[in-house]
């Protein structure tokens, strides 16, 4: 075993205290005793690094794993950059349903308060939303959730946001990681008894009044004329919130927009981090979806509403030709996109000075909406803080009103600006309302987005992942990355040549179309910071970008086709994913 790990191991086993950390480090001991030290080995031969994300992984003993010693050292970490930065610092945490949640806020808040600054927690689960919401609305100078987002059942997460309600920049991160380095994992973390803390007002609770104040924010995004009586009185949702935080906040803006015909999957409906009915709790794939589909068949509602376990993404299916039909992340987002400018257009709004942000690895579908409607198309790189900074810039000077709207093709979506993170409530709400729109108007969904498709032309996308587990996955994994950084790239992919290449690891121009406005004709051009990611730009309006996953040892491939018919666009997106896997080899 190599050195470095047997000394954090005997460390672990001389000074953890947790029963639970203490027996599975003695189980994973005695495993490498008898030959087979993988699962010690990948507990500790590296410590949770701290990015814009926070922390996540997999929860369990070890420097590389979700615990309470572990979340301890950040949260110290975290303390200390507050203290440097803030007078009186406060910060609003919340969690969803993840196992440990509740526990590991309760030693951040301990930690916090221990270092005199002031924890402000919601009393039950929330949604990530809910929580970037509350950091402005109480003026907080950062704000925790301890969440996985979509990640397996093993996983939880410390996901830390800035002052603004954004994910923390990665100056920011790059800081806390610095004073986290210089915190010893058990000797380092300050602690005060947390009743003490709530005695001492260094504890507080958040109230229901900040989450009325969330619902009426999102209310004000909502599109007028849309749900009338007569529409609500036949309109039918099934939804479901995979087990997680979504149901309160859901149900409270879908009965205000007056769908009160809520059908939730049974075995969904409540709070549970070992997710039993779906392992994987990800709206992007069909498994979570199947309990929803099931009871579709039977209830026969207008729309399939699904969240993922921390409420800020949605996944959809739509009742098509007999069937229920799941529509992508990119799909929802561009109907989005179409659907808000065809109204705000019919309803006299010009468009020219309005800003849509996506990102660089999200459909290119609506560059060709922004040559249309006159809107300004942004691209940022993946991870919704950068929108959330986009909209943060615009309203330091002045303009937040311009933002329209923002996704990525993970299935995240933000109309308004009452949150810098995705939103999957504000987005189940205009879901309910296009699905309305259109049915009004003898298309379901699905039809819609063949419509638009016929319009505009066939774009379509495949996301290829390919896991690299463990310390030996890490570094096939760099070595990939490095090699593209070095210039060992294909000249074609599936015969497309390929006509340009952009390398983000060092910072490049934002991609931009042009809106019509005068504001937008002024505007700045910006430059994206540096990140890890390749794209290769081929012939005919064709791309594939490379670039390795945020939160789990994956390398992403994200292939991009365009045909004039749907069977031509299928035929080259799934002959340009084969080819590009060789990429990974």
């Amino acid at each position: 075993m190599d050195e470095k790990i047997a000394n954090a191991v005997e460390q672990w086993r001389a000074k953890c205290t947790d029963d639970d950390l203490a027996a599975e480090l003695a189980a994973l001991t005695a495993k490498a005793a008898s030959g087979d030290e993988a699962p010690l080995t990948d507990a500790f031969y590296q410590t949770l690094a701290f990015g814009t994300a926070g922390l996540r992984g997999v929860i369990g003993v070890g420097t590389n794993r979700m615990n309470v010693h572990t979340v301890a050292q950040a949260s110290q970490g975290l303390a200390a950059y507050l203290n440097a930065h803030y007078d009186h610092p406060t910060v609003a945490i919340a969690r969803d349903s993840r196992n440990k949640g509740e526990e590991f806020v309760r030693v951040a808040a301990r930690v916090l308060a221990a270092n005199g600054v002031k924890a402000l927690l919601y009393p039950r689960i929330e949604p990530v939303p809910a929580l970037s919401f509350a950091v402005r609305d109480l003026h907080a100078s950062a704000g925790i959730c301890m969440t996985a987002s979509h990640n397996p059942a093993p996983y939880n997460g410390y996901k830390v946001y800035g002052d603004d309600g954004c994910q923390i920049t990665s100056q920011a991160a790059a800081d806390i990681q610095a004073a986290i380095n210089g915190i010893d994992v058990f000797d380092g973390p300050r602690l005060m008894d947390f009743d003490e803390a709530v005695a001492a007002g260094l504890v507080e609770w958040i109230g229901d009044d900040t989450l009325d104040r969330f619902v009426d924010a999102v209310l004000t995004q909502s599109v007028p004329g849309v749900m009338t009586p007569e529409v609500c009185e036949r309109f039918k949702v099934v939804y479901t919130p995979l087990n997680g935080t979504g149901i309160e906040l859901a149900r409270r803006v879908l009965a205000r927009i007056g769908v009160r015909n809520v059908v939730v999957v049974p075995e969904q409906e409540h709070p549970d981090g070992d997710f039993p009915t779906c392992p994987y709790p990800n709206p992007e794939i069909r498994e979570a979806l199947q309990k929803g589909i099931e009871l579709c068949e039977v209830e026969k509602p207008d729309l399939l509403l699904a969240n993922d376990p921390d409420a800020d993404r949605v996944g959809i299916a739509v009742p098509h030709d007999g069937d229920y039909v799941l529509l992508t992340g990119n799909e929802v987002g561009i109907l989005l996109i179409d659907w808000l400018c065809r109204v705000k257009r019919e309803a006299g709004e010009d468009l020219g000075d309005r800003v849509v942000v996506s990102t660089i690895v999200s459909s290119v579908m609506p560059d060709a909406l922004a040559r249309h409607y006159g809107f300004e198309m942004r691209r940022v790189l993946t991870g919704f803080k950068y929108i959330g900074d986009q909209i943060s810039l615009l309203a330091r000077a002045g303009q937040v009103g311009r933002y329209l709207f923002g996704f990525e093709e993970s299935y995240g979506y933000l109309a308004g600006d009452h949150v810098r993170d995705k939103d999957g409530i504000v987005a189940d709400m205009l879901i309910c309302e296009m699905a309305a729109w259109y049915a009004a108007r003898g298309r379901d969904l699905a039809e819609a987005i063949d419509d638009v498709y016929r319009e505009f032309g066939y774009y379509l996308n495949k996301t290829i992942s390919v896991a690299f587990p463990g310390a030996a996955g890490a570094a096939k994994m760099r070595a990939i990355m490095d090699g593209l950084h070095a210039g060992n790239l294909p000249t074609e992919i599936a015969g497309l040549a390929v006509e340009g290449v952009t390398d983000y690891q060092h910072g490049a121009p934002m991609p931009v179309v042009p809106g019509r406005g005068a504001l937008a004709r002024a505007d700045e051009p910006q430059t994206l910071p540096g990140a890890n990611v390749v794209e290769m730009r081929l012939t005919g309006d064709n791309r594939v970008i490379v670039r390795p996953s945020g939160t789990e040892p994956k390398v992403k491939l994200y292939v991009f086709a365009k045909g004039a018919t749907r069977a031509e666009a299928e035929a080259l997106r799934d002959r340009l994913g084969e080819a590009a896997r060789g990429l990974l080899a």
